[in-house]
């Protein structure tokens, strides 16, 4: 009987590593099931430009997983029992139950309401291609006439409302932080930042934290309302509250906690990989949920599992963190590298060159998560029996 393995979230990180597996994973020894709520594959880094009115390249999953042997379910995720080793999966036909063997977790994260009342009701946000283009629906009612406020100071809301600010020049655009916007950045950084904020002609209300969203505004602490005909939310992001109904161990804020090979530290038989990952990275702090930290987890869990089931040494990814790229605009951008602190340095590559270092890295991981044959070894590995595990012997 094949060793069940079901990937869940078809994202950078579950697309990366169910393409991987496939091509490292023996056919007759492994089945490898992808299941994803949507049927292509979203650049969840673009969706900013998709909001604002930029068509993205299609990407059907049927055709990145086309001659793989992987099969795909497109289907919503509604629970996991860990104890029972199934997924329950919902689609227009109904609910069903999945079974495995390995579970590798890669569910993403969506946008963080922190509890605000009249978000979910009011608000956009471009954490998910739907909500993605249910904000494009209405920038389009607002045609060159209106208002859009964007709540956030992180890298989501700055490339959001500089995005739109861009494609849209008829639109007035406010953004609200709690704090200073761009205050990581080092000085140079954020003073390049500013500078586009006034170029696009931005109004930022810095120190102001939103209590409440209405139909047509927003209102803060002390009772301001800021006029919005369009609520962008991007205030942070959070992980699906699966995971801590699952069984698996979570820490507060509902992120898995693994162990350094991304094994779930509660059942060793769950590996995940990006948003829902706790782990803490090499410079002692926890891997922020980040496009890098995808990356790395993708490959440390795809390690572990290849070595974990064909009894080969697990080899170790290194799980840096080198910064920030950020876009402004399509011609504007800065690269912010970190120190081992990961406090920002004084230098930043800024303006045009970064804005095409920003657009390479997200094109290469997009034809990366694409192109999952690409380098397909001649030989894939063998499972390995527990005896053979056991006594270090590798199978051919």
């Amino acid at each position: 009987m094949k060793h069940r393995i079901v990937v869940l979230g078809a994202g950078y990180a579950g697309a990366f590593s169910a393409g991987y597996l496939a091509r490292r994973l023996h056919s007759d020894d492994f089945e490898i099931t992808v299941v994803n709520a949507e049927p292509d594959f979203v650049e969840r880094l673009r969706l900013h430009q998709l909001a604002a009115g930029q068509d993205l390249r299609h990407r059907p999953l049927a055709e990145v997983f086309a001659g793989t042997g992987i099969r795909l379910r497109v289907a919503r995720v509604t629970s996991v029992d860990a104890e029972r080793r199934t997924v329950t999966v919902a689609d227009g036909d109904g609910v069903d139950r999945i079974g495995y063997d390995t579970l590798l977790y890669a569910l993403g994260s969506t946008a963080a309401d922190h509890g605000v009342p009249g978000v979910g009701e009011h608000a956009f946000h471009v954490a998910a291609r739907p909500s993605a283009l249910r904000l494009r629906a209405r920038l389009d009612e607002l045609g060159g006439d209106g208002k859009v406020l964007v709540v956030g100071g992180n890298l989501t809301a700055i490339e959001a409302a500089t995005e739109i600010a861009e494609s849209r020049p008829g639109l007035r655009v406010d953004v609200a932080t709690s704090g200073e916007l761009g205050g990581w950045l080092g000085t140079k950084a954020r003073r390049h930042l500013l500078r586009a904020f006034d170029r696009f002609g931005i109004t930022v209300h810095e120190h102001t934290t939103i209590e409440r969203v209405e139909e047509e505004a927003a209102v803060t602490s002390d009772g301001t309302a800021l006029a919005s005909d369009a609520t962008v939310w991007a205030a942070g992001f959070a992980v699906h509250p699966i995971a801590a109904a699952s069984g698996l161990e979570v820490v507060a804020d509902g992120r898995i906690r693994v162990d350094r090979q991304m094994r779930s530290v509660s059942h060793p038989d769950v590996y995940v990989a990006g948003d829902s990952v706790f782990v803490i990275g090499d410079n002692g702090r926890p891997l922020p949920m980040s496009c890098a930290s995808a990356g790395y987890t993708s490959m440390q869990a795809t390690a572990a599992i290849i070595g974990d089931r064909t009894g080969r040494e697990i080899s170790t990814t290194a799980l840096s963190y080198v910064g920030n790229h950020i876009s402004l605009g399509r011609k504007d951008g800065i690269f912010q590298l970190v120190d081992g602190a990961a406090r920002s340095k004084s230098w930043a590559l800024r303006g045009r060159a970064a804005a095409r270092v920003k657009s390479a890295i997200v094109g290469t991981a997009a034809w990366s998560v694409s192109r999952p044959t690409f380098g397909r070894p001649s030989r894939s590995y063998r499972s390995a029996t527990a005896r053979e595990r056991s006594l270090g012997v590798v199978a051919a």
